[in-house]
């Protein structure tokens, strides 16, 4: 690597606030926002909304968000069309 063009590589908390959990990383990310980890030492962190403690395809459990209105708003917005002709 060429010395003095890359950003420093060190250790970074990644914290997802929602699911309460953390995980110590190397990055390239920058943070103001500092943490004290368990091992003592204080690191920088970073927020996030999702990991893999709070994403569906890792946790097996699916948050429905306003499902019902979508599907509505769908049937609404093509309900008005009749069959396809030439097709």
């Amino acid at each position: 690597m060429k010395p003095g063009i890359h950003p420093e590589y060190r250790p970074v908390v990644f914290r997802d606030k929602g699911a309460d959990f953390a995980f110590l990383t190397r990055s390239t990310a920058t943070s103001d926002q500092t943490i004290e980890w368990t091992d003592g030492n204080t690191y920088p962190v970073i927020d996030v909304q999702i990991s893999s403690a709070s994403h569906p395809f890792w946790t097996g459990k699916q948050r429905l968000l306003d499902t019902a209105g979508r599907v509505e708003k769908f049937r609404k917005k093509y309900a008005r069309r009749g069959p396809q002709s030439g097709r």
